[in-house]
């Protein structure tokens, strides 16, 4: 899944100035030909460590399982363990 992503996000900014330049435009044909994985909505949050779709906090950029784990290891500074 962190493949599929990685592609996808290639594929968003390959196309980006091509789509911009379309919508500006109003060339709803021309967005239909673009590929759909080059539309920035498909992109999907993912946890950085597992890959997990679910549960993600932006501002750490990890899973709330994996902030949780890495949090009782000391590993993010600020963060005290309260009642989990």
């Amino acid at each position: 899944m962190k493949a599929r992503e990685a592609k996808r996000l290639k594929l968003v900014q390959r196309y980006a100035a091509k789509r911009a330049a379309l919508k500006e435009a109003g060339d709803m044909a021309g967005l239909c030909k673009l590929p759909r994985n080059s539309n920035p909505i498909r992109l999907h949050n993912r946890c950085k460590i597992t890959g997990r779709p679910k549960g993600y906090m932006r501002q750490f950029g990890v899973s709330r399982i994996q902030f949780r784990e890495m949090a009782s290891k000391g590993l993010i500074p600020g963060v005290r363990k309260a009642s989990w």
